[in-house]
């Protein structure tokens, strides 16, 4: 396998596709936060005061996935937070614990990029290769 990397972008009539890759699950949920986010704003050097706790809970791991990226989403659009990085606690089949960090969207207008309007469930898949994780998630813009 090449160099890790966190994601690529693929296209997608009308919309953008992201294919995610983590080594764990718990990368796999972090990467995929950053991939939304990397496509939303410039998060090169970004830091920030803002911490904040998030348990979702869902049926099963890929409706969990999209909760996840909706619950952050939620954050951007109501509280104008931009999470430039994720840490998940605790991963299970149907809950993730885990803290995302970020800024105050306000201070960074400028590097707003990209509107998300949601994750979708196109085409979503969890697969497990014999060194990673990898999800293809469609974000509808």
């Amino acid at each position: 396998m090449q160099p890790f990397k966190r994601y690529e972008q693929f296209p997608h009539t009308a919309d953008i596709g992201v294919r995610v890759f983590g080594r764990t699950l718990n990368e796999l949920f972090e990467n995929a936060a950053f991939a939304m986010f990397d496509v939303l704003a410039d998060l090169e050097g970004l830091k920030g005061p803002i911490v904040k706790d998030i348990e979702i809970t869902a049926p099963n791991k890929e409706e969990l996935l999209i909760a996840w990226l909706d619950e952050l989403l939620y954050y951007f659009y109501t509280k104008s937070i931009v999470f430039y990085e994720f840490k998940i606690d605790q991963l299970t089949d149907d809950m993730v614990k885990a803290k995302a960090f970020g800024r105050d969207a306000a201070e960074n207008k400028n590097r707003l990029k990209t509107e998300i309007k949601g994750a979708t469930y196109y085409n979503l898949k969890i697969r497990k290769t014999d060194d990673y994780y990898k999800v293809d998630i469609v974000f509808d813009v």
